[in-house]
């Protein structure tokens, strides 16, 4: 359990004091205060034992703090992709809204420890959080989260956990069905913009453009993938070393729309039609896709959907009454696979029949 009770301890016990001394979470001593009938009668005694002991007097707040229209909830971020954060934003708000719950939005910063996070949702009375890329393939985090008894929904991760609830796509269905596309189509030599290797999802996303050039009997050329960030920035610094290749590609695959509009950049930059000369695609579908021109044919992820089902979970979970810290994980842990959709628009052609001369 978190020390940070210890630290924060003064004359008047908190119910942060009587969660760690009873070792459960403070959702579960509130439950316990309010008289709510699903904690178990062993939790509930520990808990009586932690108030008696230490002089606990339940505040107004702590005898409200598990009511329905005190739930409140967290969304942790750190994503570098301002198209994917404001549509995952843009859901949790909303359905966080709809429900009548409050919502407490965190950025991990570069200069933040784990552990202060976790203080900063404890005292905003947090006890369920939402957590997008790269943050839900963090084990440091999750471990930490899990530690504090804060219930989590990781969204967008390839990485299933049996203790961590979750809502994602098919990173790598979904990106075979793009590959194929783009073979059926007569592309044989095709570019991949990897994503973030902190992210599951990446490798995802690069299994599925494998999967399809073995099925369609194409050998994998490594000189036709190059690694990116998802951000933008990344995107043209990856498109511009498979451009270079002697023989390029006829078309370049990017793991999302950001890296894709990158790429875009770099063959209007060198004289190349897209897509006459170059087709190029994305995933996620953000916002982005219909900006640039020609629109994105890509793999639309619906990120403000995943995000209010993950808001969802988080709320269905905290209001029936069921911590993760007095229940069988297994029992409190859902995962949620939704649907992707491909998109096509006029990013993507069949290669010429002649090489452009370079």
């Amino acid at each position: 359990m978190s020390t940070k009770g210890s630290r924060r301890q003064s004359s008047a016990p908190t119910i942060a004091d009587v969660a760690e001394h009873a070792g459960v979470s403070p959702m579960t001593v509130s439950r316990v205060i309010n008289d709510h009938k699903t904690v178990r009668p062993e939790t509930r005694e520990r808990v009586e034992q932690a108030i008696a002991k230490l002089n606990y007097e339940p505040s107004p707040a702590a005898r409200t703090l598990a009511g329905a229209k005190e739930t409140r909830i967290g969304l942790l971020y750190s994503n570098p992709s301002a198209s994917y954060l404001s549509e995952f934003l843009m859901g949790s708000l909303d359905q966080a809204s709809r429900l009548n719950v409050l919502l407490t939005v965190e950025k991990f910063a570069d200069d933040m420890t784990v552990d202060r996070v976790i203080d900063h949702l404890h005292r905003a009375r947090v006890f369920g959080v939402v957590l997008p890329p790269p943050l839900c393939d963090s084990n440091d985090m999750l471990a930490a989260l899990k530690a504090a008894s804060i219930y989590t929904v990781a969204v967008a991760t390839g990485h299933i956990r049996s203790d961590v609830s979750s809502v994602n796509i098919d990173d790598q269905l979904a990106a075979e069905e793009m590959t194929r596309h783009l073979l059926t189509m007569g592309h044989k030599r095709i570019g991949f913009i990897k994503g973030n290797p902190d992210i599951s999802a990446s490798e995802r996303r690069f299994a599925g453009y494998c999967a399809a050039l073995a099925e369609a009997g194409v050998p994998f050329d490594p000189a036709l993938v190059a690694q990116g960030l998802f951000t933008y920035r990344s995107g043209l610094d990856a498109s511009e070393h498979i451009l270079d290749q002697a023989v390029p590609p006829t078309a370049i695959f990017a793991s999302n729309d950001d890296m894709a509009a990158a790429t875009m950049a770099i063959a209007h930059g060198r004289g190349l039609d897209v897509p006459g000369d170059l087709t190029v695609c994305g995933f996620d579908d953000t916002p982005l896709a219909t900006a640039i021109w020609p629109e994105l044919t890509t793999i639309r992820q619906p990120i403000s959907d995943m995000a209010r089902s993950a808001v969802d979970l988080l709320v269905q979970h905290l209001r029936n009454g069921t911590p993760a810290d007095d229940a069988n994980p297994a029992e409190a842990v859902t995962h949620v696979r939704m649907d992707y959709q491909f998109v096509r628009r006029q990013s993507d052609a069949a290669p010429r029949r002649k090489p452009r001369k370079r």
